[in-house]
């Protein structure tokens, strides 16, 4: 009888082990859109990967001391931009204790460092300046999303540690940018299908970030075309990586404090769900949703496997 209960054992622990071979573990962030408090469980939480119905792990909130915001700030703004500083400011150091944040400048196709990721919002929102304002100066805003999502700077706490590999932290992008992409030749409404917006979606979705943004006007490259190619390029990018693109017309917003407060309600709504990925893709479409009445969510559309972004 022992003999027969063993032999069922290692059948079944056989079975489940052939089942996962070739999967990894992978995790990916979640954001709820709802106008009232909402919960989200394995129970509510349907996933399809690869348009395939795919059990969840775990879906948990993702708690400040487990959240990085790098707030990105195209150096080609207009200078005008210095009216929101306050506001900026604000929003850093009204962040969650725990939150890393990092504070850049886009600048000719990469990010050059105010602040690198600290839980020190007092000294994250000190190193704010105004932009530059000169045009050209920034380049596309994708190259520097790119090279950043390639890079993404080490957490403050593994700087810390003796312990060589990063800690996992949930990824948030803030860029403050017109969203030109000069690279991509006209801003006619024809001509909205770049190469490298493309290429920085994927390279965010291998991060494993999300990318918001707020949109406000530069220093060189402007008018109604201009406006609108930015903001349809903001917003694929938003849509693809599951942030939010926030703009005000076709204009500068007359304040970014409320939209600094929706990005910072957004993080206290996001989850990480966790599940099994094939482990021999590089990217595979991911699609969230939900059986809770009114709610919507929001995530990435590719995920790349065995992502990690909670310990």
């Amino acid at each position: 009888m022992v003999r027969y209960i063993l032999a069922a054992t290692l059948l079944t622990a056989s079975l489940s082990f052939a089942q996962q071979e070739g999967s990894t573990p992978t995790q990916a962030l979640v954001a709820i859109d709802s106008k009232g408090p909402a919960a989200l469980t394995t129970g509510n939480v349907i996933l399809k990967l690869n348009n395939k119905p795919t059990p969840l792990t775990s879906v948990t909130p993702v708690p400040p001391n487990g959240a990085q915001v790098a707030l990105l700030i195209d150096d080609g703004l207009r200078t005008s931009v210095g009216r929101e500083l306050e506001d900026l400011r604000s929003f850093i150091t009204g962040l969650p204790s725990g939150i890393e944040v990092f504070v850049g400048y886009m600048q000719n196709g990469r990010v050059v460092p105010a602040q690198a990721f600290t839980t020190d919002h007092a000294a994250a929102a000190g190193s704010l300046r105004i932009p530059l304002g000169s045009p050209g100066i920034s380049s596309s805003p994708y190259f520097a999303l790119t090279d950043f999502t390639k890079r993404w700077p080490g957490s403050a706490e593994s700087a810390l540690s003796d312990n060589l590999q990063p800690t996992a932290k949930a990824r948030f992008v803030l860029m403050i940018t017109n969203g030109v992409d000069p690279y991509n030749g006209s801003t006619s409404i024809s001509n909205q299908d770049s190469p490298y917006v493309s290429a920085a979606i994927s390279d965010a979705q291998r991060a494993g970030a999300a990318i918001y943004s707020i949109y406000y006007t530069n220093a060189g490259i402007g008018g109604g075309r201009a406006s609108f190619s930015g903001q349809s390029y903001l917003s694929q990018v938003a849509d693809a990586t599951g942030g939010r693109a926030y703009y005000q017309g076709m204009g500068n917003p007359v304040s970014m404090a409320p939209f600094l407060q929706q990005f910072k309600s957004a993080i206290a709504e996001t989850y990480v769900a966790t599940f099994p990925a094939p482990g021999n893709k590089d990217l595979v479409p991911i699609k969230f949703s939900t059986s809770l009445p009114k709610i919507k969510l929001r995530s990435t559309n590719q995920v790349h496997p065995g992502t990690r972004l909670a310990p």
